[in-house]
């Protein structure tokens, strides 16, 4: 089952039907028990009336009338009989209501006691009370009687299937209704939902850039991811058609150049313009395919150990930079995370401390922490890279970043370094700056997520 909505509906509905159907047992169960008490208080009520009734002879024997209160015990096949006998079974007397049916089954009880129980004359079911007493003759014996007093169920029967009947209309309405309830609440609770999956489908039409509007808090983590994924796709969309556009007019001077050569037919000019261009031309190639490469912020990968990044670069550089015998500082907690791709923080750290060790006169110092986080924001990293060199002068920081931009002419290389370093940074929407290192040279702080 894939629609949320038929499968909570389909759970509500089971549990409200098992809840219901207990809640049904339970109240027929106990309203049948209160049926049986009543109907056997009643029995022992009519034993109380009968001893009510009850005469002596001349020598002091409990006698029953013929005519008692109870007119139901004068009409035959009334539902209600009594039977009573005694004195050692020499004293017997019926009911008029037991005319014509056979006498009750008689269980001879002690004086004080009593027992109910249930049993079957013909097709009728009867509820039969026992209980045994002793009389005082006027001689001074103890005359002992057994009083048995016998009710048809048949009436609470009826009630019980009446009770039944009414149970069972006002559960099913009521089940009904709150099913209607339910399916009118979910529709409700869901409605978020369908807006993000409406809004979604906006997205995907063009009509609208994200998603916008409040959502409740549950869905909030949601909409950012998706809204992050959505302006992710948007921006590796936008950096590979700049990267595209970047190639082809990058491109289109080296092109020129060898074109020049060979339609001058000089074969020495040819070949000294294919040896210059052609590593250009890769190297503009390479830097486009890195920059279209970088993995889109908010992906989910799994967290990149920072200090594995940082010891992998230092292994390098330290052979590429041998001749300087750079002493390489780490002040990093082995714990601290990336949550982006490895390449990228690959990409941003080789440039910077790239940088560091050309420019550094010994020493070079990496720091990292990581940043107290807000609860219901992203948490960041924040990492320096520092160097005891000459520095970037406050006035060219800010142009030091854009691309082709470098600050000493006699170092080799492109001056893409920082700049492709700050659009990663950007990409993951944190920030990098550039101050004045304690060792006396350049530090560049940036931020980045962290897990």
């Amino acid at each position: 089952m894939r629609s949320l909505r038929k499968r909570l509906l389909l759970v509500a509905s089971l549990v409200l039907a098992a809840f219901l159907g207990l809640g049904a047992l339970g109240l027929d169960r106990a309203f049948r028990e209160s049926a049986e008490s009543a109907l056997r208080e009643g029995l022992r009520e009519q034993v109380f009336a009968l001893l009510g009734a009850a005469d002596e002879d001349a020598q002091g024997r409990m006698r029953l009338p013929d005519n008692l209160p109870n007119p139901r015990f004068s009409a035959p096949d009334s539902g209600l009989y009594a039977m009573v006998v005694g004195e050692r079974g020499d004293y017997r007397w019926n009911s008029f209501s037991m005319v014509g049916r056979p006498p009750l089954e008689l269980r001879r009880m002690a004086p004080g006691k009593h027992v109910f129980e249930r049993s079957k004359q013909g097709s009728e079911e009867l509820e039969v009370f026992h209980f045994g007493l002793s009389w005082e003759g006027f001689e001074g014996r103890e005359l002992e009687y057994t009083i048995v007093v016998a009710a048809s169920t048949a009436g609470m029967m009826s009630q019980v299937e009446g009770f039944r009947a009414r149970l069972f209309y006002w559960l099913g309405g009521g089940a009904l209704l709150l099913l209607v309830t339910q399916v009118l609440v979910l529709r409700w609770g869901l409605g978020p939902l369908r807006r993000v999956a409406e809004d979604l489908r906006r997205v995907e039409s063009g009509d609208i850039d994200q998603i916008y509007g409040h959502y409740p808090e549950e869905l909030d983590g949601l909409v950012r991811n998706l809204n992050a994924l959505i302006l992710s796709g948007k921006a590796a969309r936008d950096r590979y058609r700049n990267s595209l556009g970047d190639l082809a007019h990058s491109l289109k001077t080296p092109l020129a150049l060898l074109q020049a050569a060979m339609d001058s037919g000089r074969e020495r000019e040819l070949r000294t313009a294919v040896a210059d261009q052609i590593p250009r031309m890769d190297e503009i190639i390479q830097y486009q395919l890195r920059r279209a490469a970088t993995s889109a912020a908010g992906e989910r990968v799994a967290p990149v150990s920072v200090v594995g990044v940082i010891i992998r670069l230092r292994a390098t550089l330290d052979k590429v930079y041998s001749g300087k015998q750079v002493g390489i500082e780490t002040d990093l907690h082995e714990n601290l995370r990336f949550l982006g791709d490895e390449a990228d923080l690959l990409e941003i750290l080789g440039n910077l401390m790239d940088n560091a060790y050309k420019y550094c006169g010994r020493r070079v110092r990496v720091r990292g922490v990581a940043e107290p986080s807000e609860e219901g924001r992203k948490r960041w990293l924040a990492l320096w890279v520092e160097d005891d060199g000459p520095g970037i002068p406050r006035d060219q920081r800010a142009e030091v970043v854009s691309r082709g931009v470098r600050v000493d002419q006699h170092q080799p290389g492109q001056g893409i370094g920082l700049s492709v370093a700050r659009e990663i940074v950007n990409l993951y929407g944190g920030a990098m700056e550039i101050g004045q290192s304690a060792l006396g040279g350049a530090s560049i702080r940036f931020t980045l997520p962290r897990s």
